[in-house]
């Protein structure tokens, strides 16, 4: 605001300099008034010019403006108030109050306003004013001096405003953001290393119980035994697995093609872990595109989550996973000819229960823009998880209010 005024001021003196050098006397008197030109032109230029860079010297040495008003009142009685340069006394106790404060905007009114008398009163008699005509630019200076002293009062307190939303914005924003990694960080545990200890548990139960026979049985203790130190140390690769992720900066390529590579092996891995008969569909991994890394564990971890399941709670007999591109949409199902839920489960009845995985993954299709739907489908029975991902960035988000008719609930 305060370069802006100098604008005006700068424009100002530049039409009514002719005029005061044109009334000035010859000899001394015209020196000095192309000096006020000068020093008043190329102050106004100088801080309408660069604001940033003088501005806070104005703002420390009040006499620079001082120093201004003086050279600006030879101008005014050369050239006379009847001129613009009427204008540039009227900003100087606006600039003053923007600038200085209240007590700035006073004492740069008063000093204006004497200024304007005594220019009044050194006028000839051929060109006095009325009283009330001679007091007009006076009270505009005062009230110039008030609005300045407001505006900056105004402003402060809008900048402190400000900076207070910022803040609060700020702190909402780092919230949010330890919110979502607790949450991604929640779904991780669940997803991988919290079911293998709970394998690791049942394991360790059934040897344990099988060690407590009275006859018990080395054949058998050496395969439950080998079960537990199994899952055990897939335990440890999945708690590395997750430090790797959190740790990892810059995925390359090989990274983005081994998501399908993964999922396969899983599936696989799931299939020979559980003895239910699990179909995969789907071209060979060149015949995909290539997921990012973030994007891959999300669609490894709904996939598994489907078959775990389909496993645990659905009896289902087979199970059929089905990944192929439909026009701009890559499209991953998992059917299951099993039970499923009753109809009218929702999201929040799965929640209140205790129940999170299929809330995890609602919560991770929203993460990586895609859509999953869990029902029927096409199919007479059974459940299908279908999960379409676009291939184009346009975010297409699931909310995770809406009711949902999964086929499972979570374990």
């Amino acid at each position: 605001m305060c370069r802006q005024v100098f604008g005006f001021r700068l424009a100002m003196i530049a039409v009514a300099a002719p005029a005061a050098l044109l009334n000035a006397a010859p000899g001394l008197g015209a020196r000095l008034v192309g000096a006020a030109v000068v020093v008043t032109f190329m102050m106004s230029y100088v801080l309408f010019r660069d604001w940033a860079r003088f501005g806070p010297l104005l703002l420390r040495h009040p006499s620079l403006l001082a120093v201004d008003t003086l050279f600006g009142s030879f101008l005014l009685v050369s050239a006379g108030p009847d001129t613009t340069l009427a204008y540039v006394s009227v900003c100087t106790p606006l600039v003053a109050g923007l600038v200085y404060g209240w007590r700035g905007a006073a004492c740069f009114a008063s000093l204006q306003s004497l200024i304007l008398l005594l220019v009044h009163a050194t006028l000839k008699a051929d060109r006095h004013a009325p009283v009330a005509e001679a007091l007009l630019l006076p009270g505009l200076c005062v009230i110039a001096g008030a609005m300045g002293s407001t505006l900056r009062n105004l402003m402060l307190r809008f900048g402190a405003a400000t900076q207070a939303l910022t803040t609060v914005q700020a702190r909402l924003a780092a919230a949010e953001a330890v919110s979502a990694e607790r949450a991604r960080l929640a779904r991780e545990m669940h997803d991988s290393v919290a079911k293998t200890l709970y394998g690791v548990a049942l394991a360790a139960d059934g040897l344990a119980a099988t060690a407590s026979t009275d006859a018990p049985d080395p054949d058998r203790i050496r395969q439950q035994a080998e079960l537990v130190s199994r899952s055990a140390r897939r335990a440890a690769a999945e708690s590395r697995e997750l430090l790797t992720d959190l740790r990892r900066e810059r995925p390359g390529r090989a990274e983005e093609t081994a998501a399908w590579r993964e999922l396969h092996a899983r599936v696989l891995d799931f299939g020979a872990r559980t003895g239910l008969p699990v179909h995969c569909h789907w071209p060979v991994p060149a015949g995909l595109p290539p997921l990012p890394v973030s994007t891959g564990r999300h669609v490894l971890a709904i996939v598994v989550e489907a078959l775990e399941n389909a496993h645990r709670h659905a009896s289902a007999t087979r199970v059929d996973v089905r990944a192929a591109v439909h026009g701009d949409l890559l499209r991953i199902t998992v059917h299951d000819d099993g039970a499923g839920l009753p109809p009218g489960t929702t999201l929040e009845d799965l929640r209140t229960s205790g129940h999170f995985g299929l809330l995890g993954m609602v919560e991770r299709a929203a993460q990586a823009g895609a859509r999953l739907r869990v029902g029927r489908g096409g199919h007479a029975r059974g459940t299908e998880v279908r999960l379409e991902l676009p291939l184009r960035a346009r975010p297409v988000t699931a909310p995770t209010d809406r009711p949902a008719h999964p086929s499972s609930p979570d374990a």
